[in-house]
């Protein structure tokens, strides 16, 4: 069963406050990070709209890499995802730094940096891990791991700065806007907007090469209900060949060997 394109017209969020409220407002310095807290933070994240795109390239490591550690979201997770959201249709993260060889090749757009990290991000708090964490740690998993409760309760009001992005004319940013976009429509209030992100989804099958991407959209789709045979190739089937013999490796492992060793 698949969703009507009719359903993608269903109402988001209003839009975010203006960035600098969330640096002017928050009280970084009492937000744990994996590293103490957040009070470094305002000045490296206000450097990600730097009009110099080495600094900001700088500040995607300095900043985002201050929340980011062993798939765990933090306290001040939420803030700093709420900035990046609120950025990322800034013209400042439309461009990207130049490599430093001879060629000077362009990098990607920041924004598609930071939507790498929002995808990042909302796929350590998606569905599949809270159901990991209730299978080790109960039902009250997300009630004892408020950080991670916050985050996925912001999934609708992060999606609609990630919405305007599915259709960017730089295909990296549609591509990694796809990515990000996936874990964030599990939220049920966001349900009606898979349709849209399914016709998304398969134009990116059909442009990229990128491993890791394919097999994200190849996961939503099936999990949405939709028939993914016809948009198989080559690599595709091999890989998923390949995936299904190390999930049932370790399957096998995990219920221990087949005979005592030594073999």
């Amino acid at each position: 069963m698949t969703d009507s394109p009719s359903q993608t017209d269903a109402a988001l969020p209003d839009e975010l406050p203006h960035h600098q409220t969330f640096l002017d407002e928050t009280d970084w310095a009492s937000l744990a990070t994996p590293c103490g807290t957040g009070e470094t933070l305002p000045a490296a994240l206000a450097r990600l709209l730097d009009p110099d795109p080495g600094i900001r390239a700088a500040a995607v490591v300095d900043a985002l890499g201050a929340v980011t550690h062993q798939n765990s979201i933090y306290e001040a997770t939420v803030p700093v995802a709420l900035y990046v959201a609120a950025i990322l249709n800034h013209p400042a993260t439309a461009t990207g730094d130049y490599s430093q060889d001879a060629n000077r090749v362009p990098r990607r757009p920041t924004r598609a940096a930071l939507l790498d990290w929002l995808s990042s991000t909302a796929y350590d708090a998606d569905d599949e891990n809270v159901a990991a964490g209730e299978r080790h740690c109960g039902k009250e998993f997300l009630d004892d791991y408020q950080e991670m409760r916050a985050f996925r309760d912001l999934r609708p009001v992060l999606y609609s700065a990630v919405q305007p992005l599915l259709g960017n004319d730089d295909a990296e940013v549609r591509a990694t806007a796809v990515i990000a976009a996936i874990p964030m429509v599990e939220h049920p209030a966001l349900a009606l907007h898979r349709g849209e992100l399914a016709d998304r989804a398969r134009d990116l099958l059909a442009t990229s090469k990128d491993r890791y991407k394919r097999d994200r959209v190849f996961d939503a789709l099936k999990a949405w209900g939709h028939d993914t045979s016809g948009l198989e190739n080559a690599d595709d089937l091999t890989a998923r060949e390949l995936r299904s013999r190390r999930i049932a490796e370790r399957d096998s492992w995990a219920g221990g060997y087949a005979e005592e060793p030594p073999f």
